[in-house]
């Protein structure tokens, strides 16, 4: 799909969309999610769910119909805010808010506006243009008392776009309409797309956002901490992550930027999506010193060269007997305030994928400072140690492999699904029966070094096997190159 089609295909399916970071410093909260209810079951989350997709049964949604989540903890509850879009169905205009206990049982909470904001929709008006009936790429922060939600808002011809901000006093609203963020069109000005905002305040205080798509590239904008708008007006900040750029064109999307801040690494990492939606969208991610950058990414390049960069820790993805999993990205990332970091993002089944359903993933952190998102879905597991006698077996393998034709000289036509193939881990240390490809543990660490030098470092926990509707125990890491590497045993 040409960026020029993209804010077309957007009329029908919401595809522009956003991530949220949600602060610097992790709240107090109790460690560990709640028991789920005795009445819910965790198989009752389908892949597919033409029967409930209908607007007039939003009340039963739960975890479909969710796309571009962005989601915040307050007290002992998660809040999930989230593009306006249905499978097959018109949704009303306004953004969808979810709660859930656990991050597994999600229930509707209503929405943030009651019809498209007046000063977003008002900027697109007086620019000459007509905004799409919908809201994509929420993002919500609170600070101090306040809750502040940021929505994105577009129109197609001419193409404009504007970030504007709303505030309640309850993360379920009523929201007031605060003022717009940055806004552009797409002319010979500069050219920043004001959508996708991701807000993070930093441990000293200072207020940032990043955004942008294609047009060119992800920006970073320092705000005003106390209205949460831009310091100076018509400041759109500065370039920080770009993508090559060849024969006049993207083959690729570059776009939803999310920033959080591990205090425990010291450092920010900047989450990009990769890639078109319908065919390889993915997780990039790059860590730097500061909310605006430089950000660097596995080999060291800066990421606003025109390359592409990794790591990619989620990509299309299928284990055997399922349609498997795209349109994998347009991620957020948050803290259950105990130390345990999630990422968030809606997954479109191979079978259909115009379904969309919510995945919100564990994260962890290797030796070396990376995070790395589990293969499979969050569902209730505990952290505790697996050991070496339960890691022997067979299991299901991926490599997240796939790389862009140089240039970008072929369109992309496809998810590129990346396979899983068989894995044997053996007793006697050895890999797929070879000797000189040998695993090594110390929980909760796992080491393979292959016999053609490759090494994966990778982190070994109890996860659910979702395909197969049963526990499993999982494994995710990257190797020496940075390619993310999964696992399940089966």
């Amino acid at each position: 799909m040409k960026i020029a089609l993209r804010y077309l295909f957007i009329m029908f399916m919401a595809a522009a969309a956003g991530a949220c970071s949600k602060s610097g410093v992790d709240p107090i909260t109790p460690p560990g999610p709640p028991p789920p209810t005795a009445a819910f079951d965790i198989n009752s989350i389908n892949d597919t769910y033409s029967p409930i997709a209908p607007f007039a049964n939003y009340l039963e949604w739960g975890p479909h119909n969710v796309h571009d989540p962005a989601i915040i903890k307050e007290g002992d509850t998660y809040y999930s805010y989230s593009t306006d879009v249905g499978y097959g169905i018109t949704v009303r205009s306004g953004l969808q808010i979810r709660k859930s206990k656990d991050l597994v049982e999600w229930t509707y909470a209503g929405w943030v506006f009651n019809a498209l904001p007046a000063l977003g929709s008002g900027f697109i008006n007086q620019s000459g243009g007509t905004p799409f009936n919908s809201l994509w790429a929420p993002c919500i922060v609170k600070v101090g008392s306040e809750f502040r939600l940021y929505y994105s808002l577009s129109s197609a011809v001419p193409r404009l776009s504007v970030i504007g901000l709303a505030t309640s006093a309850s993360p379920t609203g009523p929201w007031t309409e605060k003022g717009l963020v940055v806004t552009s069109r797409n002319d010979a000005s500069i050219q920043t797309n004001a959508i996708d905002p991701s807000v993070i305040v930093t441990p000293g205080g200072e207020h940032w956002m990043v955004y942008g798509s294609a047009w060119d590239g992800i920006y970073s904008l320092k705000l005003n901490p106390a209205s949460g708008l831009v310091q100076t007006d018509g400041d759109k900040g500065k370039r920080i992550a770009n993508r090559g750029f060849t024969s006049g064109k993207y083959n690729g999307n570059i776009e939803g930027p999310d920033l959080i801040y591990n205090a425990q690494l010291n450092k920010y990492f900047l989450f990009i999506a990769y890639d078109w939606l319908e065919t390889k969208y993915n997780v990039r991610v790059m860590k730097g010193d500061k909310p605006d950058g430089p950000f660097y990414d596995y080999a060291g390049a800066d990421a606003n060269t025109n390359a592409d960069h990794g790591p990619m820790i989620i990509a299309p993805y299928k284990f055997n007997g399922h349609s498997g999993w795209q349109g994998v990205s347009h991620s957020t990332t948050f803290s259950d305030g105990a130390g345990n970091y999630f990422i968030a993002h809606q997954g479109r089944p191979g079978v259909d994928k115009f379904f969309m359903n919510m995945h919100v993933r564990k994260l962890f952190w290797t030796t070396d400072g990376w995070p790395v998102a589990s293969p499979e879905r969050y569902a209730w597991e505990k952290d505790s140690l697996i050991s070496q006698n339960d890691i022997v077996g067979e299991w299901e393998h991926i490599v997240l492999n796939y790389n862009i034709v140089p240039g970008y000289s072929a369109e992309q036509t496809s998810p590129d699904f990346q396979l899983s193939v068989p894995l044997t881990i053996a007793a006697d240390g050895s890999l797929n029966g070879v000797a000189a490809s040998k695993w090594t543990y110390t929980a909760p660490w796992m080491q393979f070094n292959w016999a053609n030098g490759t090494i994966d470092k990778l982190y070994v926990q109890k996860g659910r096997d979702w395909e197969n509707k049963k526990n499993t125990i999982i494994f995710t890491g990257l190797n020496n190159t940075g390619k993310a590497a999964w696992g399940k045993k089966k």
